[in-house]
């Protein structure tokens, strides 16, 4: 029975992904650390990593970015495998992040979805031909309104997956309020709209002289993200140091 954490127990997705682990027979959470410990679950909350007395294999985060700088330290000094699912972290973060992987394992993803793990790949493969070719690449997220960050994650991971397959020669745009020109041919615009309970939607669009291709996909409930951290869990419990991303998951089931 795989042991784990979980780092922001009582937000939105900590609590889905609490839900989840209690029908699993193979992972149990045997603690939980938020910020928020007055909401009761099966297992103890904490305020913070370091009051955590359980033994435990793993710990999986969707707290907060401002808490990742803690979370990172933590693990390294405990040699503890970490499942980092928070999006919005800075440059100096992500430093850290590869810095933490030197002394533990860490699995880090834009998102946790095997379906936009499977878009990423496509992405990239239609955009070495296409870019080539002279289309457009653009893409448009869609989130709820209570989302912090904008482009999403996964928005400048396909970004960044195109880009890639495209021979790493594009730049990116967030906004063209204020310019008055023609469109780049070298740029990848990435649009992010907010509103209402979108759990989240990308669109990637390829734009040529008379044609368009649009790659979609679509969660319709944060189970998709929270079964993928779980699996991700199961998977980095043991390992060694090192840098971990879902298409590892993926290939390992």
């Amino acid at each position: 029975m795989i042991r784990m954490i979980m780092h922001g127990c009582n937000g939105a997705m900590g609590q889905v992904i609490a839900g989840l682990v209690e029908q699993d027979e193979d992972i149990t959470i045997v603690a939980g650390v938020d910020i928020n410990t007055e909401r009761k679950q099966d297992f103890p909350v904490y305020a913070s990593l370091w009051e955590v007395r359980e033994k435990a294999d793993v710990v999986v985060d969707f707290a907060s970015a401002a808490a990742v700088d803690g979370l990172l330290d933590f693990c390294r000094e405990k040699g503890m495998p970490v499942v980092l699912c928070t999006t919005g972290l800075s440059g100096e973060q992500l430093e850290k992040t590869q810095e933490a992987s030197g002394q533990t394992a860490v699995l880090r993803s834009a998102n946790m979805s095997l379906g936009v793990n499977t878009l990423l790949k496509l992405v990239a493969e239609a955009a070495k031909t296409l870019a080539a070719a002279g289309f457009d690449m653009e893409i448009v997220e869609k989130h709820h309104n209570q989302k912090m960050d904008a482009p999403s994650g996964t928005a400048l991971a396909l970004a960044d997956a195109m880009n890639h397959g495209a021979g790493d020669s594009f730049h990116y745009v967030y906004d063209r309020s204020q310019r008055r020109e023609k469109r780049d041919r070298k740029e990848i615009g990435i649009s992010a709209v907010r509103g209402g309970t979108i759990v989240g939607e990308h669109d990637v669009i390829f734009a040529g002289k008379d044609e368009v291709i649009t790659l979609s996909h679509a969660a319709y409930s944060k189970a998709v993200f929270a079964k993928g951290a779980v699996e991700a869990a199961k998977f980095l419990a043991g390992k060694g140091p090192g840098f971990y991303s879902m298409s590892d998951v993926i290939g390992n089931n």
